[in-house]
């Protein structure tokens, strides 16, 4: 099987050339587009774009609360996050590490949706507990149960 070449820098000329194979790129990552004589331009998808300044919104957050040295990173980040106030104390301990070590993760490898999806995640976990799911008892099926296919 054949590598393929995964291109993240074209010439500017290539835009008005080709500038199919330069948006399918952009598409897939971020691509620098080099110019004569000027600053080079970086291209990349709204998503991309939106995931960086979550990042950077995230990092100043995450800064703040960890300079700050008024009670634990767990009381610290609920007061800057107020939807850990939903999880229990034991989950906003866990939440506030994994935070921290998702950011540094994302920070490493310059991947924000590791960052984002793990807030997303503990977030959406607050607002369902909040709304009072998960309270009521889980009735487990133990056999297997066979259905037929719709």
């Amino acid at each position: 099987m054949a590598a393929t070449i995964i291109r993240t820098e074209f010439q500017s000329s290539e835009l008005s050339r080709n500038s199919s194979e330069v948006f399918e790129a952009a598409e897939e990552h971020p691509v620098v587009v080099t110019r004569r004589g000027a600053e080079s331009l970086v291209l990349m998808t709204e998503r991309e774009a939106e995931a960086k300044r979550s990042l950077l919104e995230f990092a100043a957050a995450l800064i703040a609360v960890t300079t700050d040295d008024r009670g634990t990173l767990a009381e610290r980040m609920a007061d800057r996050f107020p939807w850990m106030f939903a999880l229990s104390e034991t989950d906003r301990t866990e939440c506030a590490r994994e935070l921290v070590d998702a950011a540094r993760a994302s920070f490493a490898t310059q991947q924000p949706h590791l960052a984002v999806a793990t807030m997303t995640s503990w977030r959406e976990t607050a607002e369902a507990i909040a709304a009072g799911l998960g309270a009521a008892p889980i009735d487990w099926i133990e056999e297997d149960v066979s259905v037929e296919r719709p």
